[in-house]
């Protein structure tokens, strides 16, 4: 049952200097973007009525870029009357859209609520200007003020908003300001990620990872502890390694990913998982709309993962979520044994790190989530070590 679609809308005023999504520059020309949003939307309506349904409505949609709010409201109105139309959408559904600061104003929000959007992500990162011109951002401080009161005077009832810690010349202290300035504002969601140097970005070219001006491993762990002993004091539930949500708040769609659960994925770079077959668009426009040609066969692109493939996917994602990982559902997903060594494996982690509570295998808060790879890593290295796959109905070795 795929109940959720995950939409590309690349476009962008400028790249971001630690940004490698796959996105359209179109600067400050409105006519460029009208004439490139256009076709664009053009395209992903059609590859939304190619695709085959499954017959339950959408729950979740989640509007990605990009910079979605550079869409202007009827054209974000095609896309959900596609939808609609091909898909359903449920009466509930939570509808999230990405938004940047200095993007929006008071009617063009209130367009989109009207359209069914009643979930925002606002595109912080810092709340200092110099840090953001660092990062190549295209608002300010004050735009961001001004975007959380549009937002509040709109009654957004659900929205979030994203900061980014280890950034270059950041301190402590600067994280700790934005972080106080965040719990400000109230939002009922934040997502805090740490900073990361994607190859062929601006920040590639100019830093090394733990390299002044960028955080050493130590100040980037003191900054997560920062932030999950503020957020938690201000009554954030810390329930996945990157996200706080006020009680009731928790971004479903996302949780989607987490569950490894099947959704769509429409637009160029985006990526769906349906039927155990992941397929990633093309990154660029001119080469997804040559993808587009070859509808509907280019759908079934790919070959569908393995049990094993879903086996470490599934512990992979689970274990980002605070709740973690339920050992007697595993066993309805997967052979009795491969839970068995689960079981296993996890006994030699430190319970400081990995805990089992009940019949749950969790992260603790936040020892665990900081040093989440390590420890799912060495899972995955004890399994394959104990481990058969099952292939065809034959028990192979893992090497």
């Amino acid at each position: 049952m795929t109940i959720a679609a995950y939409i590309h809308l690349p476009f962008c005023r400028r790249r971001c200097f630690y940004c490698d999504f796959p996105i359209t520059v179109v600067g400050e020309s409105p006519t460029l973007a009208q004439s490139l949003i256009q076709e664009y939307v053009a395209a992903l309506c059609q590859e939304i009525a190619h695709t085959p349904t499954e017959g339950q409505p959408l729950q979740t949609i989640f509007f990605g870029g990009g910079t979605p709010s550079l869409v202007p409201p009827p054209y974000l109105g095609q896309l959900l009357e596609a939808l609609d139309r091909q898909l359903g959408i449920a009466l509930e559904a939570e509808i999230s859209m990405e938004m940047d600061p200095g993007t929006f104003d008071l009617e063009q929000l209130q367009d989109y609520l009207r359209l069914g959007v009643n979930r925002v992500s606002l595109g912080v990162q810092a709340f200092d200007d110099e840090l953001l011109r660092l990062c190549g951002r295209s608002h300010d401080v004050a735009d961001v003020e001004r975007a959380v009161e549009i937002i509040q005077r709109a009654g957004v009832a659900n929205w979030s908003m994203d900061l980014i810690s280890g950034l270059p010349q950041q301190s402590l202290a600067d994280w700790q300001c934005s972080l106080e300035q965040a719990i400000a504002f109230k939002p009922t969601h934040l997502s805090i990620y740490d900073l990361i140097i994607e190859p062929k970005t601006v920040f590639s070219k100019r830093y090394q990872p733990e390299a002044a001006p960028l955080p050493s491993q130590e100040q980037a762990a003191a900054a997560y502890h920062l932030a999950h002993e503020m957020l938690t004091a201000a009554g954030y539930d810390h329930y996945e390694i990157s996200n706080y949500a006020q009680g009731g708040f928790a971004c479903r769609h996302n949780q989607v990913y987490w569950r490894n659960q099947s959704y769509y994925g429409f637009g160029m770079g985006a990526t769906s998982y349906l039927q155990h077959r992941r397929l990633s668009r093309p990154r660029t426009r001119r080469e997804y709309y040559q993808w587009l040609q070859a509808l509907p066969e280019s759908l079934h692109q790919g070959s569908p993962d393995s049990l094993w493939d879903r086996w470490l996917e599934t512990l992979m994602l689970g274990l980002r979520l605070r709740d973690g990982l339920s050992l007697p559902a595993l066993a309805d997903e997967f052979p009795a044994s491969w839970v068995e060594a689960l079981q296993a494996a996890a006994a030699k982690i430190s319970p400081a790190l990995l805990s089992l509570a009940g019949d749950r295998l969790h992260l603790t808060q936040p020892e665990g989530f900081l040093v989440a790879n390590h420890v799912i890593v060495s899972l995955w290295q004890a399994l394959e070590g104990s481990v058969f796959r099952q292939q065809e109905g034959q028990p192979l070795p893992i090497h």
